[in-house]
Formats: C-alpha cells, structure tokens, sequence
C-alpha cells in the first residue's frame, strides 16, 4: 500500500533492515531507479511505505519487507515427520523449529523416510501458491535405485506412467552416476502426490532404496546438514515470488 509522506517507514530504512544493504547504498539504488513499489518505479527519497502491505522490488526481484514474515529452508532428516507435533512423541519438525515466535507451517510434505528440502513459513499467500498444483512448481529430486538402469526409463517417465490414481511425469530424468548396482538418478516434477516419486520409479522397475529432495524451485540444499534450518536467502525468496507471481 502507498502512504503519503507523513506516513509510514522512509523506504531506504526499509530496504536496509530487509538485508538489501546499508541505508546510503540503499539511497543510491533508488536514485538509480532501480526500485519500485506496487509496480512504479520511485523516483526520489522521501518516500514512505507500509512494509507489511507494500509490494517492494529491487531490479525487479521482490524484497520480504515484513519483518513478521518467516521463511525457512529445513533439510529434513530420515524418519522425521512432516508435521509440527505428534501425539506419540516422534521426531517432527515441530521440534526443530522449537520456541520461534512466529506459527509457521510447511510446504507440502516429506514422508518420514524421505529426506531433503522443506520450506517453512507463516507467508500465507506465498505457501498457499508454492503447493497449488496449477503454479507447477518444480521439485528436484536424488533417488538411489538398483541397477542396472533400463535404457529406456528416463523415456517412459517424461512420457508418463500409470499410476493407479492417475499418469504422473517427470519433467526431467538424468542418470547422476553408476557403481555395479547403485545407480543415482536425478528427477524432476512438479507432481505433489503422496509417494508420487518413489511409485513412479517402482512402476518403471527401479524402487527406491534412499529420496533426497534437492530443491524447490530455485532452493537448493546444497551443503545444508541435516536437521538445520536456515533462512531463505533475498535471492532465493525473490526467486519463488517469480515464480508463483506474487
């Protein structure tokens, strides 16, 4: 939302306190006019804005300026549920997000013996798009089957398969390396169903024996250890914004 002058955070405080840098860069990337907010283009300082309702982009990728927002990257460990409790006293993630003020949720799910990325937030919007399936947002991930690979397997899973609620695909398969029996592949889909990776992959001849999810998107683990959270980086959050149009 616009405020007049009177109203409202100088937006280079904005800008600052949001990891765009100091306020004085932050001044020079507004002369440059390399700021906009809800989509015009600021064109001197003494601008003043809402930074929970206003829509704030820096050469074009938007800024999280809402300091009560929260968004996180988990490596979920094996065996850790996808939930925030659980009744029976299992490791969940709500564990490791411990006393944090702020209600977060998760980003669709991981079955337990499934590790990987998972996003956490209390970004209502942003969630809500991340896991409509009509965005398509891609997910990587790193499989370990038993060998030796068909020929034809990355062909049939970008074709389709038939599963028995429905043809799932892959919109990429790779092989990612070789050892007598253990073979890597790497695929990607923006499917979000239940087991969906490891039943096309059994269907194609080759269940899974270890999933890693890789990335969302453009989140990637990297190095990540697992059972560390980490905040999203400006970069990576400008990213998913993008992606789903926000």
């Amino acid at each position: 939302m616009t405020t007049t002058n009177d109203d409202g955070i100088r937006l280079q405080k904005v800008l600052a306190a949001a990891g765009v840098g100091s306020r004085r860069a932050c001044e020079v990337l507004i002369e440059e006019g390399r700021v906009s907010v809800d989509g015009e283009v600021v064109q001197g300082q003494g601008r003043r804005i809402d930074p929970e309702t206003a829509v704030v982009r820096v050469d074009g990728l938007r800024i999280a300026t809402n300091a009560d927002q929260v968004h996180l990257a988990l490596n979920k460990p094996v065996g850790m549920l996808s939930a925030m409790s659980d009744p029976d006293g299992r490791p969940n993630v709500g564990d490791v997000v411990g006393e944090r003020n702020a209600r977060l949720f998760h980003i669709g799910r991981l079955d337990a013996d499934t590790e990987g990325l998972l996003l956490l937030t209390n970004d209502g919007e942003l969630a809500h798009r991340l896991a409509h399936p009509s965005y398509e947002v891609p997910k990587t991930y790193l499989a370990e089957v038993i060998g030796p690979l068909a020929r034809d397997v990355g062909r049939r899973l970008r074709a389709g398969v038939e599963l028995e609620d429905g043809i799932a695909k892959a919109d990429s398969f790779r092989l990612v390396d070789s050892q007598g029996n253990r073979v890597l592949v790497e695929v990607v889909l923006h499917e979000g169903r239940k087991h969906v990776v490891r039943r096309m992959l059994a269907e194609a001849g080759h269940p899974v024996q270890r999933l890693v999810r890789t990335a969302v998107g453009p989140v990637h683990l990297g190095a990540q250890k697992p059972g560390r959270l980490r905040p999203l980086t400006r970069q990576e959050l400008g990213g998913l914004y993008a992606l789903v149009g926000l």
